[in-house]
């Protein structure tokens, strides 16, 4: 691969925008926002699920996705945030006890660092040796399971936010329906901004009903106002130790199968595959994983959410993601900002994110299409079901003080039977 950066021109016409594209100066803030909207909702969980600073990930998130950026030399469209792969392991380790700030946050992040390392590692391999062993490792047929599974595991944190069935459930349904609307009816701009405008009208509406009738929990606007508007992020310095490190460092591999599955589910929409990418891709995210985590924000990873993004938009220009990169890195020092992000209804980033989970799990299905994976055989049959099944009940295993959680026990499952499975199908086929 050539390692120069490609010179981005003006889209023409009103379809797609390639990688080397752009779609103008306005555009492409707006679209960079979009993204920065889109995953602003996992972002910012994350996190608030491991007790850590919201700030720190949105600096992490913004830094690492400029560094992926810098590595992949602005050819892979892909936005870095906080990792859910990362969670289940890092409470266990911490002993988090789900709310305030983490007092274990420094022995996480080192153990995070670590994953960073070797999964940094393996890109280097495979920029060396190619990307061939990866693919044997990891055919279509199991990284579309794991990406899959990854976006079936993400899904209770949707519908959990969506509520049951108040108010707030239906805002958060108006959003869901406006995305779709927007993605399919609006115009060329707003099929680029349907999830960007989605959010700001149901969250609109949201706030008359709560705010100005009471009929759901209001925003906080008081706590907005009170928020300054440049401020610095709480940074922690990681702590090593032997026994965190060696905990986390199987995520690594789970970050392979994602970021492996991610990478093809965005060649399949742009049809322009990106495997000669894939050991600078894994470079960059793992270089990105050990910045996010020497600054104490947590391991990161390519978004299912922005990619859902793309697939509505159809606009892949690298640019875009190096505006949304930038602009998370401007906000990480405003606590006002952090402020309005947190005052985004839930439901509303519940109904968002049920769209964008199922367009990750349905673009995955697609790369089983493109790819002709052959599900009338049991060999591919068993992998991939045991994958989305035990994702998508977050199928948990505790050994040895270690614990793996539902994604992990997934891609587990898949690369572990396809290997066992593949080597009857070799010979069955052989001539």
């Amino acid at each position: 691969m050539r390692g120069r950066f490609p010179i981005w021109r003006r889209a023409e016409g009103q379809g797609r925008v390639a990688v080397d594209e752009h779609p103008g100066v306005w555009q492409c803030l707006a679209l960079g926002g979009q993204h920065l909207l889109a995953m602003t909702g996992s972002n910012v969980l994350g996190p608030l699920l491991m007790g850590f600073d919201p700030n720190v990930a949105l600096l992490g998130s913004g830094l690492g996705t400029l560094l992926f950026f810098g590595v992949t030399a602005g050819r892979v469209p892909s936005y870095l945030g906080s990792s859910f792969s990362f969670i289940a392991l890092v409470v266990a380790l911490t002993g988090y006890v789900g709310h305030g700030a983490n007092p274990g946050i420094a022995l996480a992040c080192g153990g995070i660092l670590a994953v960073g390392v070797v999964y940094a590692l393996i890109g280097v391999v495979v920029m060396g040796t190619g990307s061939g062993w990866i693919e044997r490792l990891m055919p279509p047929s199991v990284t579309g399971a794991i990406g899959a599974a990854i976006g079936l595991n993400l899904a209770p944190t949707a519908t959990r936010g969506l509520g049951h069935g108040d108010v707030g459930t239906a805002c958060g349904l108006l959003a869901l329906l406006c995305m779709a609307g927007f993605a399919v009816y609006g115009s060329v701009v707003v099929r680029r901004l349907s999830v960007l405008l989605a959010l700001v009208l149901s969250s609109a509406v949201y706030a008359v009903a709560a705010n100005g009738f009471g009929m759901a929990p209001p925003i906080d606007f008081p706590a907005i106002a009170r928020a300054p508007l440049i401020g610095w992020p709480h940074v922690v310095r990681p702590r090593f130790s032997a026994h965190a490190m060696m905990m986390l460092a199987p995520v690594a591999i789970v970050l392979v199968a994602e970021n492996l599955g991610h990478l093809k589910a965005i060649g399949a929409m742009m049809e322009r595959p990106l495997d000669g990418l894939t050991g600078r891709a894994f470079l960059g995210d793992g270089l990105a994983t050990i910045l996010a985590a020497s600054l104490g924000g947590t391991g990161v990873t390519t978004y299912v959410e922005n990619i859902g993004v793309m697939a509505i938009s159809r606009v892949y220009s690298t640019l875009v993601f190096a505006v949304a990169g930038g602009l998370a890195v401007l906000l990480g020092f405003s606590p006002f900002v952090g402020a309005v992000l947190h005052a985004v209804p839930e439901p509303v980033l519940g109904g968002l994110a049920l769209g964008l989970f199922g367009l990750i799990a349905a673009t995955m299905v697609r790369v089983w299409i493109e790819h002709r994976v052959d599900f009338s055989r049991p060999s591919t049959l068993f992998p991939v079901g045991a994958a989305l099944v035990a994702g998508s009940a977050d199928f948990t295993l505790h050994i040895g003080g270690v614990t793996l959680g539902g994604i992990i026990t997934a891609s587990l499952a898949a690369i572990i039977l396809n290997q066992i499975l593949a080597p009857r199908v070799s010979k069955e086929t052989a001539p």
